[in-house]
């Protein structure tokens, strides 16, 4: 297995790819290799300092455009096919690699990913999938970010692409379908929302579990929890800083009583970097998108995803079910 990783994507970069990668080598099985793309002099600049390095099982390939996180990123991916996100991209494209990770520009990934990659058949609007803590296991948000307006029969597609990857990747079987609302009564909220109620309870191939409100997302009240992209990236950035914020007030409490607690076992449960990166589900391929303030670690566990959702057939498993879906003339 081959695993290209831009690595000049995120604000550390390549000191944070190189880090990363080189722990994924050393931690993870050793059934994949790395392809490190962007500019080779400075990557091999940060390898130097891991004389140790399984180099073996390290390619380079240069890239020496980058596409910056203000850039449009349509016209960023047209006008600078030497950037590490296309370079990256094409080799996925061509079957070089079998996925493709990077802390780059979401936009620039994301457009990147369907202009080269394509949507797979069946799918109007590939979507983000982010896992989220919950105090009984982990919880799938979908749509995180790729789109941020959507119709019922979009939401009905996020349903079905996060039960493949709950079942997938995080080992369940019959994952429940929530999906964002502010009531659990189906004829909460606006029409969208009560249409998508429908078109979810309508499926015979989903567990639907029914609306979810954002206080019972916490109690683990299902393993995919279905919304646009607008409301998805707000949840899923006010997860990214209450761990935090939760931390940091009650270690001020503390500190006045005198007291020492640890706080690392809270601090791993709430940490996004244990989970490393977020799918781009739908398109033909596994392209694997990184916080671009990621650490090391966030880069390790990003590969160990991309490598999962391979060995998984992840989008092979996508395919099947939408062609089963078409063949039961359920709409999409």
């Amino acid at each position: 297995m081959r695993i290209a990783l831009d690595a000049m994507g995120s604000d550390r970069a390549p000191a944070v790819e190189v880090a990363g990668a080189i722990a994924a080598l050393r931690e993870l099985e050793d059934d994949f290799s790395l392809v490190l793309v962007g500019d080779c002099e400075a990557i091999e600049q940060e390898l130097r300092g891991y004389p140790d390095a399984p180099r073996q099982r390290i390619e380079l390939r240069h890239a020496p455009g980058r596409i910056g996180m203000g850039e449009p990123p349509a016209q960023a991916i047209r006008r600078k096919p030497d950037s590490s996100i296309v370079v990256g991209l094409n080799l996925h494209k061509q079957g070089e690699v079998e996925a493709f990770i990077s802390a780059g520009s979401t936009g620039a990934v994301m457009a990147g990913s369907l202009f080269l990659l394509r949507a797979l058949p069946g799918v109007d609007r590939p979507a983000i999938g982010a896992v989220l803590p919950t105090a009984h296991g982990h919880v799938l948000l979908v749509d995180a970010g790729a789109n941020v307006d959507t119709r019922p029969p979009h939401l009905l597609q996020f349903a079905h692409l996060g039960t493949i990857y709950a079942q997938d990747l995080l080992g369940v079987a019959a994952p429940r379908v929530g999906l964002l609302n502010i009531g659990e009564e189906p004829e909460k909220g606006d029409e969208r929302s009560v249409e998508a109620h429908r078109l979810l309870q309508a499926s015979p191939t989903l567990n639907f579990v029914g609306n979810v409100e954002g206080r019972d997302l916490i109690q683990h009240a299902c393993d995919v929890l279905v919304c646009d992209g607008f409301v998805g990236n707000v949840v899923l950035k006010f997860y990214e800083s209450v761990a935090g914020f939760i931390v940091g007030l009650v270690r001020r409490e503390v500190e006045v009583e005198h007291t020492r607690l640890d706080f690392a076992p809270v601090l791993r449960a709430l940490d996004y970097t244990e989970h490393g990166g977020a799918p781009l589900l739908g398109v033909n391929g596994v392209t694997i998108i990184c916080h671009g303030g990621s650490p090391p670690r966030a880069i390790r566990n990003a590969i160990r995803v991309a490598r999962q959702a391979v060995r998984h057939h992840m989008v092979q498993h996508i395919q099947t079910r939408l062609a089963r879906l078409a063949e039961g003339s359920e709409s999409l």
